[in-house]
């Protein structure tokens, strides 16, 4: 993987610090070193996030989800990206072989441009785990979240169960919290709205997160700060488990000095 310069590492970083803050607070706590990987994966999960919602005309929307669609076939391809800090940013930190998972993570915010709710609990679950699911798995990879190579393909599958668990409750985490601005702007977010059916998402979430934690190991450590991204995943679950109505109140979430702590605690401790 090449180096992404410096202009374009800034460029990132920017992009995350006022589009995604709280993404760019678990950046900021992670090694230096890792620091540019992450910036450029989360500058990316901004940009895809956004082009749904650039136009109310659906085929305007899907042109921009087209054109980072055609970037990552591009990457995979190994044809050179530039003219965009952020794609330039993206291909230097990914393999084409990660590329080919993109083109997935950017097909289902199809979801964000249309009305129609998730038809099930399985879709909803999708939707998660290309998008949350997806986007951590590359930054854990990209840092080394196990050896991937064939003779090593048994522990990079397990790292990956465990990558995939933890981002998908704080996939739902952040779901749960985006719940009220995405009912002001028309979707339909949950597959089920009830007090019941919170509970039971916020309970399912729960038992991934905490299956994610009983195998730590199987994550390297050099990929733990790939995986502060979800270290708020619990309290938020927790809160939706034990009172459902947070979530359409907008109530979800810790305190801005509890947050800075239990970050610093996770960073600290390699313990996500």
């Amino acid at each position: 993987m090449a180096a992404i310069s410096e202009s374009d590492l800034t460029t990132c970083a920017e992009l995350v610090r006022r589009g995604d803050p709280e993404r760019f607070m678990a950046a900021m706590a992670a090694p230096v070193a890792a620091r540019s990987v992450l910036f450029a994966l989360y500058a990316f999960n901004i940009e895809v996030a956004r082009a749904p919602w650039a136009s109310p005309e659906p085929m305007v929307a899907e042109m921009r989800l087209q054109w980072w669609r055609n970037l990552a076939e591009d990457i995979a391809s190994g044809r050179p990206v530039a003219g965009h800090p952020v794609a330039s940013a993206l291909a230097a930190v990914v393999t084409p072989e990660m590329a080919g998972e993109l083109d997935g993570f950017v097909a289902a915010r199809r979801w964000d441009i249309y009305r129609d709710p998730f038809a099930d609990e399985a879709e909803f679950d999708r939707y998660i785990d290309h998008t949350a699911g997806t986007l951590m798995w590359l930054a854990a990879r990209s840092l080394g979240a196990a050896p991937c190579e064939e003779a090593c393909e048994e522990a990079c599958e397990a790292a990956r169960e465990v990558v995939g668990d933890l981002a998908h409750a704080s996939g739902v985490a952040n779901m749960l919290r985006a719940v009220p601005e995405l009912v002001a702007r028309g979707r339909a977010p949950l597959p089920d709205a009830s007090d019941d059916g919170i509970r039971a998402l916020a309970g399912r979430a729960l038992e991934r997160l905490a299956r994610a934690r009983r195998r730590r190991r199987a994550v390297a450590r050099a990929a733990a700060p790939a995986l502060l991204a979800g270290w708020q995943a619990g309290p938020v679950l927790r809160q939706a488990w034990r009172a459902p109505a947070r979530v359409g109140e907008g109530r979800l979430g810790q305190s801005e000095a509890g947050k800075r702590l239990s970050l610093m605690v996770r960073a600290a401790t390699g313990r996500w």
